[in-house]
């Protein structure tokens, strides 16, 4: 008889979720799910709100990428003022969203994925988190935590508090940087660098030991994210490319405005989590994963051409040489794009701050509404991230349409942990370790689905394996 195995909530990840895996008579499985249970509704409440509102409104969205929402909103006001925000602005809009890539990707791989990479995926659940590790490798959670604390010090001193900053502004920042300040940044970069070299060592010489995983976490999809004109790794302002598994490109470059050509968004009644895909290959059909692309760190090396500085483009030859030569197409390897981006961030962060006119000023355009329809789009940590607002003449908005970074690999995410399942998952016998190798898979994406973190401590999970009948066959709990 069919029977649903329920993991109720994933943990370490940011927010809240529960994984269904559903078996056949046979006890194989057929399906697994990733329910997203939130609801947050910030399309709807911030209707009547005026625009220059947004990015105050919407950087409450999460507490972890507030970042990254403040900067898709503000330069969707930009589009609705018509403005070019001054050049020193956008470069210190540019350094504010590198310091959010690495506090952000710091607490992925440290906090949340290097308990699964460096204890193993089998270690007592009690002690599998960054307190495991700290009791294990004390210098390298010590770096780990220090390295995130590095990233939110460089966002207090651009915007003088490290979360929920209201900074960035439609039409550019609100201050200047100082000298005082742009030493203070440089004074921290020498530790950054030395930390991400470890976390690279550490990586690479586990992936002997994961090489069964990898190939689970292999599969074809498109990916996108943002290009510069040249094909350049872009995470701020750029043309939205997507290209096929091999690393063909489907289309090289779309003008953000026009994102709505290219994507749609499904629904399911059984998550809150829209499921985007790509339209010229649908309809949408979730049994086949029609439409299905990855965004995030390895959905951005797989789809540009370089990365445009010296020490991640030696990074990105030799992470290239895990797949084809061009892409990389196994999700497992999210580990290592996503530090290859913070040593990225940290080069063009020191780059930035050396150049001559970083101290200018003048950092703000002012304007009134110009146009009644802006779209904002970034390179969040996690992937893709689109503000699209419409506005009235007072330009109170009307409408709002959020596609976050996560939405996007919603559809992959269901495919990931569907394969794993299948793997691990056979008849009544269920053990915790395979349940967790089922939970990462979901956090290989590091998925942000509100602003709660799942990082430390023991979480509360209950598994069971329910008949078709409701009796409970065999029930595992982690509290």
């Amino acid at each position: 008889m069919a029977r649903t195995v329920r993991i109720e909530p994933v943990t370490r990840i940011e927010g809240h979720a529960k994984v269904s895996i559903y078996l056949d008579d046979a006890g194989e499985v057929s399906e697994a799910r990733m329910h997203v249970v939130e609801f947050r509704a910030f399309e709807k409440f911030c209707i009547g709100r005026p625009f220059y509102e947004m990015p105050g409104i919407t950087n409450r969205i999460c507490g972890i990428c507030p970042t990254s929402h403040a900067l898709a909103s503000v330069k969707a006001g930009d589009a609705i003022m018509g403005v070019a925000i001054p050049p020193v602005a956008e470069k210190l809009r540019r350094i504010f969203n590198w310091a959010q890539y690495v506090q952000s990707h710091a607490l992925s791989f440290f906090h949340l994925s290097a308990p699964d990479l460096l204890l193993g995926f089998d270690h007592d659940p009690a002690t599998r988190n960054v307190m495991g590790l700290i009791q294990k490798y004390p210098d390298v959670a010590r770096k780990g935590v220090r390295l995130r604390g590095i990233g939110q010090e460089i966002l207090r001193i651009l915007a003088d508090k490290s979360i929920h900053q209201a900074w960035a502004v439609p039409g550019g920042v609100r201050h200047p940087l100082t000298a005082e300040k742009r030493d203070a940044i440089t004074a921290l970069l020498p530790e950054a660098f030395a930390s991400i070299g470890l976390a690279l060592e550490l990586l690479k010489k586990c992936f002997a030991q994961f090489a069964a995983d990898v190939e689970i976490y292999d599969f074809p999809s498109l990916f996108a994210g943002l290009v510069t004109a040249e094909g350049g790794l872009e995470q701020y302002n750029g043309l939205l490319r997507f290209c096929a598994s091999d690393g063909t490109p489907v289309e090289p470059g779309i003008v953000n405005e026009r994102y709505r050509d290219y994507i749609d968004e499904a629904s399911e009644n059984w998550s809150y989590l829209k499921f985007p895909y790509f339209k010229a290959h649908g309809p949408y059909n979730r049994a086949e994963y029609a439409g299905m692309y990855r965004v995030g760190p390895l959905g951005r090396l797989n789809v540009c051409d370089f990365a445009g500085t010296p020490k991640a483009d030696q990074e990105l030859a030799e992470f290239r040489r895990l797949g084809n030569g061009r892409t990389v197409t196994s999700s497992f390897h999210y580990h290592y794009a996503r530090l290859i981006e913070i040593l990225f961030s940290l080069e063009k962060i020191e780059q930035t701050l050396r150049e001559e006119d970083i101290l200018d000023d003048w950092v703000r355009a002012e304007a009134g509404v110009n146009r009644l329809h802006g779209v904002g789009m970034v390179e969040a940590p996690r992937g893709t991230l689109i503000h699209d607002y419409r506005v009235d003449r007072n330009g109170l908005i009307t409408d709002v349409n959020l596609i976050v970074s996560t939405g996007h690999n919603n559809l992959a995410m269901n495919r990931t942990i569907t394969n794993i399942a299948r793997k691990y998952v056979h008849g009544d016998v269920l053990t915790e370790g395979m349940l967790n190798r089922v939970e990462h898979g979901i956090r290989v994406y590091d998925p942000c689905l509100s602003c709660s973190t799942h990082a430390l401590g023991r979480m509360p999970l209950a598994i069971r394996l329910i008949s078709a009948d409701g009796r409970v066959l065999h029930e595992l709990s982690r509290n």
